[in-house]
């Protein structure tokens, strides 16, 4: 076996099952959980109908390289979406079967193991399959403390040269899971300066870029924000989107990765013998989600209106401010993070995620440690009646 799994640790909801494990909460109180950030929203019903007018593609292979209406409408979408003047669907584009098993996969195409000391650079906390990418590829993962004090960005700056010599892939994650915080137009220029310098690739991850609050400041993307300095070539950015947030179809597994042609070129063939490609049926109603906001726009409203009236019962509790976008909020516990989360599951049966699991001690600090994540994903009256028992159970702290 490889060796490198035994350096992969429990995934943050396995440590959270055995945190919770023997807590029986009151009979009379209904589970709630705002732990995973599973969308609860309905399934659009016209995306439902592409996917069974379609069954007949089950019987055919469908190409690792996706067909090309799929192609042409996920770059009609980026060019609507982040203004950019033309996206080629034959180069610049490529589904994936969401961008969970993208994100590894890249890594595993990108990264170097011949070369000794190769490093990734992840946020920190971080969606927890950066790392395990990073150390399957045999690379070791090095990673940005995002702060309150720094308003949780990543201080590029501060990784010192002899880091950077080593690094051939940094994992970006904007809007960021956990903390909702959005790279700036300037942090993206640095970064970019950076893999102009050091030749690391930029794996920009967007799975959160459509659930957003201001309609006139929707999240620069990648692409967009490269585009903007004149890097029209995106040389060495790709980005990842997915539709399990966008559209609530999670269970798809529908996505893409977009930008460095040359990139994409080499990621295409790893994927060929990796042997993922999308089945025909998820393609066409990936097609139709593409191809209509309507749904996208109702879906920001239900968010928003969970935001307005589950978010300031708690912030009365706990600190906590309104994420750039998202549905997470990042709240700050007056008690450790994981005995906060075991107490209030005990005592008002709501589950949420104790933020030390989604993070790694670094220079000597765990970022997530005494924060909880709480994903609004439930229906609007379940997140807040859960915002209710969460704000009576501060009250006995």
């Amino acid at each position: 076996m490889n060796p490198n799994l035994d350096r992969l640790q429990p995934y943050p909801f396995e440590k959270l099952r055995a945190l919770l494990d023997g807590v029986v909460p009151p009979a009379d109180l209904k589970l709630i959980r705002l732990s995973i950030g599973e969308p609860q929203h309905p399934t659009p019903p016209f995306i439902m109908q592409a996917l069974t007018d379609n069954l007949q593609g089950l019987a055919n292979y469908p190409a690792t390289i996706g067909g090309d209406p799929l192609r042409v409408a996920i770059a009609g979408w980026l060019e609507r979406r982040f203004d950019l003047p033309k996206v080629d669907p034959a180069t610049q584009v490529l589904p994936v079967n969401g961008s969970r098993e993208a994100l590894f996969a890249f890594a595993q195409a990108v990264i170097d193991g011949s070369r000794p000391g190769v490093k990734v650079l992840s946020p920190n906390p971080f969606y927890q399959i950066y790392e395990g990418a990073a150390l399957l590829a045999g690379a070791e993962p090095v990673f940005l403390n995002n702060l309150p004090e720094n308003g949780f960005g990543s201080d590029f700056d501060g990784i010192p040269e002899s880091v950077w010599r080593d690094v051939q892939l940094v994992f970006v994650c904007s809007p960021g899971n956990p903390t909702g915080r959005m790279l700036s137009q300037a942090e993206w220029a640095r970064l970019f300066e950076l893999s102009d310098r050091y030749g690391f690739v930029i794996a920009a991850d967007e799975c959160y870029s459509e659930i957003y609050f201001d309609d006139d400041a929707p999240p620069v993307g990648a692409l967009q924000a490269a585009h903007a300095l004149g890097r029209t070539d995106f040389r060495n950015l790709v980005m990842f989107s997915s539709l399990s947030k966008r559209s609530n179809v999670p269970g798809m597994r529908s996505g893409f990765v977009a930008g460095d042609a040359k990139v994409l070129k080499g990621f295409l063939r790893y994927r060929t013998y990796h042997g993922c490609a999308m089945s025909l049926p998820i393609q066409a109603a990936s097609v139709a989600a593409w191809n209509d906001e309507a749904h996208v726009v109702e879906n920001r409203r239900l968010y928003r209106e969970k935001f307005d009236r589950a978010m300031p019962i708690i912030a009365k509790h706990l600190k906590v401010q309104k994420p750039d976008a998202g549905f997470y909020l990042w709240a700050q516990t007056p008690i450790p993070d994981t005995e906060f989360a075991r107490r209030l599951q005990a005592a008002y049966n709501v589950t949420v995620l104790p933020g030390s699991f989604l993070a790694r001690e670094s220079n000597g600090v765990n970022p997530g440690a005494g924060f909880v994540r709480i994903a609004l994903v439930a229906e609007t009256a379940e997140c807040v009646e859960a915002a209710e028992r969460i704000a009576t159970f501060c009250q006995t702290l």
